[in-house]
């Protein structure tokens, strides 16, 4: 019959045998390695192996389209996927290519670029500009140096989905520049805007940015409005049709003007007669 005392030495016994379990059986599970973790962004350099044909090995930087290239596939989008995920698609590449019948291929991530965003286009200073969950698309153009003259009324970010593989692009009009965050893997575009030409008797004859729904009277008003000469009357608006070739009309003040239009303020067939 056992004693109290010596249950007691038994359950401590059993206490530190399960630890020693746990321990033991803690120290045989490898260690977490946080590079397979990551989630993989543009600007990455990653090391790409294939079991059994080292032919196929590379190592290769994230484009800013979120692929990489490898041997016999091509480019293949894997930002926004972790390197498990990537290898997988990767995988299914080989696969679908008929390339491989069971293909292994591991990916590492052999140099991070960082929680990183390319902001590219119509900006002062495009490049690569770091990011957390709280940047908005407008604190990355500020960081950018601003948008040029040129720059267009809608801003884009151009997303990888995961599930697909395809590049979304995502527009992010000016009143939700402030709100809209970035994640890993996104690129901001800045596209050039929409211009249209006007000359004739217009206080100043130029190339000028299209507001959207810009009408023809509003368009002469951009450019100084007509001269003493001119006429609003005889306005004309060369204009590329379907076909590829340009058709000249006659326009009106309130007639919406169209990207790339050419409005033509012609002289008044009357002179104005000078106050006395």
């Amino acid at each position: 019959m056992m004693t109290r005392q010596s249950l007691h030495r038994r359950s401590w016994a059993m206490a530190i045998l399960l630890l020693l379990g746990v321990a033991s059986h803690a120290a045989d599970q490898p260690a977490v390695d946080k590079r397979r973790l990551a989630i993989l962004s543009a600007g990455d350099s990653v090391t790409i192996q294939v079991y059994g044909q080292p032919e196929l090995a590379t190592t290769d930087y994230v484009g800013d389209d979120g692929t990489v290239s490898m041997p016999l596939v091509g480019h293949v989008p894997v930002a926004g996927l972790s390197p498990v995920e990537a290898a997988k698609r990767l995988e299914k590449a080989l696969k679908d290519g008929e390339f491989l019948l069971d293909p292994h291929v591991t990916v590492t991530v052999s140099q991070s670029s960082g929680q990183r965003v390319a902001v590219l286009g119509q900006i002062k200073g495009p490049g690569r500009y770091p990011f957390d969950p709280s940047t908005t698309v407008f604190d990355l153009l500020a960081l950018a140096g601003g948008v040029t003259e040129n720059a267009g009324s809608v801003v884009y970010i151009n997303r990888v989905d995961p599930s697909s593989g395809k590049t979304q692009r995502i527009p992010v009009p000016k009143d939700r520049l402030a709100s809209q965050t970035v994640q890993s893997g996104d690129s901001i575009e800045v596209p050039k805007g929409d211009q249209f030409y006007i000359y004739g008797e217009v206080t100043g004859p130029n190339m000028y940015h299209l507001e959207p729904g810009m009408t023809v009277m509003q368009a002469i008003i951009r450019a100084g409005g007509i001269t003493p000469r001119g006429s609003e009357r005889r306005v004309d608006v060369k204009r590329m049709g379907k076909d590829g070739k340009y058709v000249v009309s006659h326009a009106k003040p309130g007639d919406l003007v169209q990207p790339d239009d050419v409005i033509l303020v012609k002289e008044s067939l009357f002179r104005r007669r000078s106050s006395s």
